[in-house]
């Protein structure tokens, strides 16, 4: 545990240092007006905005904002229902059944630890017994962040969203990349209820390392270091606990050669702003590399 952690506090040195940036131009190939892409991180502050070079003009230079997929979308009452649908278990299923007694202890430990109550509680039962675990695997991480950083992370004020409010305001359309469906599938249903209850488990007997990934990577996005944050991402424990090459590839570079498919037309119609995952930017499978092979010219906003 100590080399992860040694390791990641360099990362964090490295980022504070280096010449990055998260926003970025897109121009060339058969674009007649630039198109803009920045890279989000859904833990950071809104207020994070003030600190990105650049991004107001951006955002008045382009016509229509895209992202992974639109707040508003997922906010319609037919669609709040499918993620209900796609995020719970079946054949009336539960947490507490799926869990060994043993699991469900160290499970309410860290419950009652961060919320005063455990799957003892009625209530609690309620509401949580039934999720699939990738979806308390989602609360909970977001939880522990908090637990950290009360006034840090805003659910209702969250910052993948400003773009598309500013959209909004602006009375600009907001596209989406992915359908909900898709989205749903890839969370909920590309593992097995089983790899799913081992990725909760892995997350409350190892709270220190998911701690530690989730500071070190908020650390590099707030230096805008792509290339830190790829690396903290790609730390790994050397377990089971490790997404395996098809689980990332399916999360990240899948996910990214689709995009590419998508991208230069939404270009080509309007100027766009794009704000997707900040985690899908790097690497040599990463979307602006990805560009740059498909003809475009890609600069740092710095």
């Amino acid at each position: 545990m100590k080399k992860f952690i040694l390791s990641a506090f360099f990362i964090g040195l490295l980022a504070s240092s280096a010449s990055a940036q998260v926003l970025y131009k897109i121009s060339g190939k058969d674009l007649k007006k630039p198109s803009y892409i920045i890279g989000t991180h859904h833990l950071a502050n809104v207020g994070f905005i003030d600190s990105i070079n650049g991004l107001n003009d951006a955002l008045a230079a382009t016509e229509q904002v895209c992202v992974e997929i639109a707040a508003e979308q997922m906010m319609q009452p037919e669609n709040m229902q499918t993620v209900m649908n796609a995020s719970t278990m079946k054949d009336g299923q539960t947490l507490t059944d799926l869990l060994s007694a043993d699991e469900l202890k160290r499970l309410n430990a860290l419950l009652k630890e961060l919320m005063g109550v455990d799957f003892s509680n009625p209530q609690v039962a309620a509401q949580m017994n039934t999720l699939k675990p990738s979806m308390l695997l989602n609360q909970l991480s977001i939880m522990l962040y908090m637990s950290k950083h009360p006034n840090d992370y805003a659910p209702n004020s969250q910052f993948d969203n400003y773009f598309q409010i500013k959209a909004k305001e602006n009375n600009e359309p907001v596209l989406s990349l992915e359908t909900l469906e898709f989205q749903m599938n890839l969370l909920f249903n590309g593992t097995s209820i089983e790899r799913q209850k081992e990725s909760l488990m892995c997350l409350v007997d190892n709270r220190a390392f998911s701690e530690m990934m989730m500071e070190e990577m908020t650390k590099a996005y707030y230096a805008q270091n792509l290339n830190g944050l790829k690396e903290t991402m790609d730390l790994k424990m050397g377990t089971s606990c490790d997404g395996t090459p098809e689980e990332m590839k399916a999360l990240i570079d899948d996910r990214n050669t689709d995009w590419l498919t998508k991208m230069p037309k939404i270009m080509t119609d309007k100027p766009t702003f794009f704000a997707v995952g900040a985690g899908h930017l790097p690497g040599d499978k990463g979307v602006l590399n990805l560009l740059k092979e498909a003809g475009y010219t890609i600069e740092g906003i710095k």
